[in-house]
């Protein structure tokens, strides 16, 4: 019997598998997330340089996703292949560098274990086909953009663009909503937030957002249509609202401190591509139009 109809057949087999390719690809992230900011500002400083005419600086060492290869920041020892098995290897280390014995951050084992539940949790929801593949590839990316974004405030381009386009393309081959559809909620998704952006500029003279936020609910609208749209920055805000709002309390921080607003769509969005039809009809049954 082929893979995909044993896939089809026991869904649990299902479940495992995406679970497990979840944690491999969350050790994957922890790299991505680590390295991707580095590598961009390289990148700038780089095409500053050519822009104002500079002098070249010295060439530095290769850095990408690939080189120089995983090693302790504290002691430099080469991360070698048993000492990087997506949780297991945290937990034979008990959380330590096998040479210099330095705390492993946590971070990174929470990250695997929140991409494996996360796509076990995809492949339960849709079952084996088309629409799971697909949701797992975006769930990685917007896991991916969330962590960047609340470090660095910043939602990459190299990210953000391709997930938008495959939304196009998967929508093309109508497997959440028609092309029309989600084309428009490309369209609709940018000039929503593009509009917000200047008409509070106009009135302020700040910039209240980042222009990743406007390509961010952009691809939401690729993937899910210009439907899903009201839900997603309704659930953003709110969400959005109440937890800056615990935030600047713990940090004792003032309100005109910059919060990151990508984790807030990207969550807000993930729901309303899963639920966004449950949750309105609920709505309208509650208000008693339905």
């Amino acid at each position: 019997m082929p893979l995909n109809e044993i896939l089809a057949q026991y869904p649990l087999a299902f479940i495992v598998i995406a679970g497990v390719i979840g944690l491999l690809v969350g050790s994957f992230l922890n790299v991505l997330i680590w390295r991707l900011p580095k590598m961009l500002e390289r990148e700038w400083r780089v095409q500053a340089h050519d822009i104002l005419g500079l002098p070249s600086e010295t060439p530095l060492p290769t850095y990408n996703l690939m080189l120089p290869h995983s090693q302790c920041p504290h002691c430099a020892h080469r991360i070698r292949a048993w000492e990087n098995i997506p949780l297991l290897s945290f937990v034979l280390l008990r959380g330590r560098c096998s040479a210099c014995a330095t705390p492993i951050s946590k971070r990174y084992p929470l990250i695997e274990l929140a991409c494996g539940l996360l796509s076990a949790f995809i492949a339960w929801h849709f079952g084996f086909g088309w629409p799971a593949c697909m949701t797992l590839v975006l769930t990685w990316g917007l896991l991916a953009m969330c962590l960047i974004d609340a470090e660095h405030q910043l939602l990459p381009d190299v990210l953000v663009l391709p997930l938008m386009w495959l939304g196009l393309i998967v929508n093309s081959l109508g497997l959440f909503v028609p092309l029309q559809d989600a084309l428009w909620g490309a369209i609709a998704g940018y000039m929503a937030l593009w509009s917000v952006f200047w008409l509070f500029k106009l009135i302020t003279g700040k910039d209240g957002m980042g222009y990743g936020d406007f390509k961010l609910l952009a691809m939401f609208g690729a993937w899910g249509g210009w439907q899903i749209l009201p839900l997603t920055i309704l659930l953003s805000s709110l969400v959005g609202a109440v937890i800056g709002l615990i935030y600047l309390r713990l940090r004792n921080a003032k309100t005109s401190t910059p919060i990151p607003f990508g984790p807030y769509l990207a969550i807000a969005g993930w729901i309303a591509l899963l639920w966004g039809v449950q949750i309105t009809d609920f709505y309208w049954q509650f208000v008693g139009l339905k």
